[in-house]
Parts: C-alpha cells; sequence; structure tokens
C-alpha cells in the first residue's frame, strides 16, 4: 500500500473505465487506489467521468469525480475545495490533462497556439498554485506534471504542443526550486509514443504507425498503465529525495 493514507487528485482522469482504452490519468487512477490512496477524478468529459467514479467505488475505492476546466480558475477553486471538503487534505496533484495538436509552424493558427498553451502551461501552472496552499497545510506532497518527449525534441509536425510540452518541463523545474524547502516535491514525466484515447485513431493508419515503430528502438508503443508506474514512484515515498527531475518513458526514443 504505496499510498495508503494519502490523496491524490487527477486531471485528464475520465478515460479510466476497466474494458475500455484507457488514457493516463485513468490507469494512474486505478494504480493509485490499487496502493491506497483515495481520489479526485476529474475532466471536462462529464459522462465517462461519472462513469469511471461509479466503477472505481464498485470495486471498494474511495473516489469522487469533479468537472475540471483546467484553464479555469474558478474550476480550480471548486475541485480543490471538494477535496478538502471530501477528504480534508491533498497530498498528490497529477497535471495529465492535455490535447494533441498536429500542426507544422507556418499552419498553426493563433487560436492553435494558444489553446495548446492553455491546457497544458497555464492548466499545470493554475493546479500547482492552488494545490500547494493545501501541501503546505499537511508537511508537504508530490505534483507531477505531464509533459512528453515532445517537451525535450522537437519533431516535423506539433509545434504549439512542442511549445506547451517545453513550458510544463521548465514550470516544474521552477516549482521545484521553490518549495524544496517545503518537501512538496515537483516531478515532470515524459511519456513517448503510447496507445491511448487521443493517439489510438492516428494510428489505425497502417503507414503512419508502421513508421511511428521504426523510430522506437523498443520496436512498440507504450501502454497508460506503464507511464502510470512512473507516476506511482513519483507520487510515494520512495521518490522523497526526488525533485525538478525529468522522468522519461519513451521506449528508448529520446536515447538516439
Amino acid at each position: 500500500m504505496r499510498l495508503e493514507g494519502k490523496v491524490a487528485l487527477i486531471t485528464g482522469a475520465a478515460a479510466g473505465v476497466q474494458g475500455e482504452l484507457m488514457g493516463f490519468g485513468g490507469a494512474a487512477a486505478w494504480l493509485f487506489a490499487g496502493e491506497g490512496a483515495k481520489l479526485v477524478l476529474t475532466d471536462v468529459n462529464e459522462d465517462m467521468g461519472r462513469r469511471a467514479e461509479a466503477q472505481l467505488r464498485e470495486h471498494g475505492h474511495d473516489a469522487v469525480f469533479a468537472r475540471l476546466d483546467v484553464t479555469s480558475e474558478e474550476d480550480w477553486e471548486a475541485a480543490i475545495s471538494l477535496t478538502m471538503d471530501t477528504y480534508g487534505r491533498l497530498d498528490i496533484l497529477v497535471n495529465n490533462a492535455g490535447t494533441g495538436g498536429r500542426l507544422r509552424l507556418e499552419d498553426t493558427t493563433e487560436e492553435t497556439w494558444d489553446g495548446q498553451m492553455d491546457v497544458h502551461a497555464k492548466g499545470a501552472f493554475l493546479g500547482m498554485k492552488r494545490a500547494i496552499p493545501e501541501m503546505r497545510k499537511s508537511g508537504g506532497g508530490s505534483i507531477i506534471n505531464v509533459s512528453s518527449i515532445y517537451g525535450l525534441v522537437g519533431s516535423q509536425t506539433s509545434t504549439a504542443y512542442h511549445a506547451a510540452k517545453g513550458a510544463v518541463r521548465i514550470l516544474t523545474k521552477s516549482a521545484a526550486a521553490q518549495y524544496a524547502g517545503e518537501n512538496i516535491r515537483v516531478n515532470s514525466i515524459h511519456p513517448g509514443f503510447c496507445r491511448t484515447p487521443m493517439t489510438n485513431a492516428s494510428y489505425q493508419d497502417p503507414t503512419h504507425y508502421d513508421a511511428l515503430l521504426q523510430r522506437i528502438p523498443m520496436g512498440r508503443v507504450g501502454q497508460p498503465q506503464e507511464l502510470a508506474q512512473g507516476m506511482l514512484y513519483l507520487a510515494s515515498d520512495e521518490s522523497s529525495y526526488v525533485t525538478g527531475s525529468e522522468l522519461v518513458i519513451d521506449g528508448g526514443v529520446t536515447a538516439q
């Protein structure tokens, strides 16, 4: 029970229904719950989020759902208030909510740019801003910001996504330096190519998928559960001396 007694808020956690393809947030929710954590699941997809909440409860886990648009400070205030009213503490924040955008620079509109920066960078900023005061009250906590290998390296597409995920990476380091003395750890996790609800449609194209596999030394895409294992490590006390770090889980892509 590596998270026994801890409360975790996970954004982008609606895709957490067993029997269906999960996202990183949904996979983390099940893994965290199995290790004893109480959960606050959040997402803009309320219908699916409620289904995940109900299924977790049916399996004996303690979980509540809150609709959260991570770009809204008011939504963040409400989600944190629900967490404190329900559980009285907050120990773990996983800033996982995200969207994709595979556009080259000249094809990227201002709206697309702003949307990517808002969901990823602003979302992580607002989440930390609202969570840190509550973590301080209980003597510390762990914040996990989901970046990407595209926050470390460039590619032929996804201009705004790269910029936003790179912002999450350096924002993580800034927060880690600021709050390390209060036992609030902040780390980023950098998934490689994984099969999730956000990527699955593009993986149906055999030409695209085969080309993708050629870029991965391990010869396969990752699964959400494999990313969740990394989140569990960063959430647990096993990583008590780890802050400001980048955990890359990518099958070797960025080793090349």
